[in-house]
């Protein structure tokens, strides 16, 4: 191979974050890869029933891939599977859960914006969704700290207004701030939704912890729902847009419920 052929090509790891169809055999791949962030790509001839490539491009799956430099598109040449998360290809509702943290990453990137943290991150909580029993407080810890590598951290300590520690008091979280308001200063404040002592302390201890600690958390339901309902309006506010792979997500749940209901009744 000649010397201009191999500086058209590199080699990078990436997370197949989207994919769609283009022309009658091939797709456009958009990946997370930790030297060039978000990018997109193409993939000739990968629909093709003897394509060699198609199984390590699949969505979500962790790939090593060998790309040629196009004049539109970089076209993917060669690519091996690292990371398949065959847990999360097996359960659909797991499967929701990582929808929704591709579209959360998607949404908060753009191209070609380098983030080291934030692929380690995403490829962390592929593997938290892969076994995790509580796939709910799993989302939480990658909502929070990718908010944080964003620039959006939410403020869970003091209130932006006064500047007061927030401690063993009712309190407000305001996505407008971005984070706490005291009930004095959260009076008058459009938006805010009161946050319970148990929700705030979930919420600070996700937020300051490691996600090993994390996992050994018990949280009961209706501080889960609390959770969720708060971290969904900030990220809606800040994102101007509610997330299409939100409404996969709440549908498999509510057929899991209703499944579980019949099978309890049936005993």
């Amino acid at each position: 191979m000649g010397s201009a052929s191999r500086a058209r090509l590199y080699r990078t790891e990436a997370i197949i974050l989207r994919r769609r169809d283009f022309g009658e055999a091939d797709r456009i791949l958009t990946l997370y890869a930790p030297g060039s962030g978000k990018t997109r790509v193409l993939a000739k001839g990968v629909r093709k029933p003897k394509s060699r490539k198609s199984g390590h491009v699949e969505l979500l799956t962790h790939s090593n891939l060998l790309i040629a430099k196009g004049r539109n598109l970089d076209i993917v040449t060669q690519a091996e599977m690292i990371h398949s998360f065959l847990p999360i290809r097996r359960d659909l509702l797991r499967t929701s859960y990582a929808y929704y943290a591709a579209e959360l990453l998607d949404r908060f990137t753009e191209e070609g914006e380098e983030n080291r943290p934030l692929f380690d991150l995403f490829l962390s909580a592929l593997f938290w969704l892969s076994d995790a029993d509580d796939l709910d407080l799993a989302l939480r810890c990658f909502e929070l700290r990718l908010l944080g590598y964003v620039g959006y951290r939410p403020q869970l300590f003091s209130c932006l207004g006064c500047e007061r520690p927030v401690e063993g008091e009712s309190s407000l979280f305001s996505p407008r701030y971005g984070g706490l308001l005291c009930s004095r200063c959260g009076e008058n404040e459009r938006g805010c939704g009161e946050v319970s002592r148990r929700a705030l302390a979930t919420l600070r201890y996700l937020q300051t912890r490691e996600y090993v600690a994390c996992r050994r958390l018990t949280v009961d339901r209706p501080t889960h729902e609390e959770l969720e309902v708060l971290m969904r309006r900030y990220i809606t506010y800040l994102l101007e847009r509610r997330l299409k792979s939100v409404d996969f997500m709440d549908a498999l749940r509510r057929e899991e419920a209703a499944s579980a209901v019949s099978a309890l009744k049936a005993t």
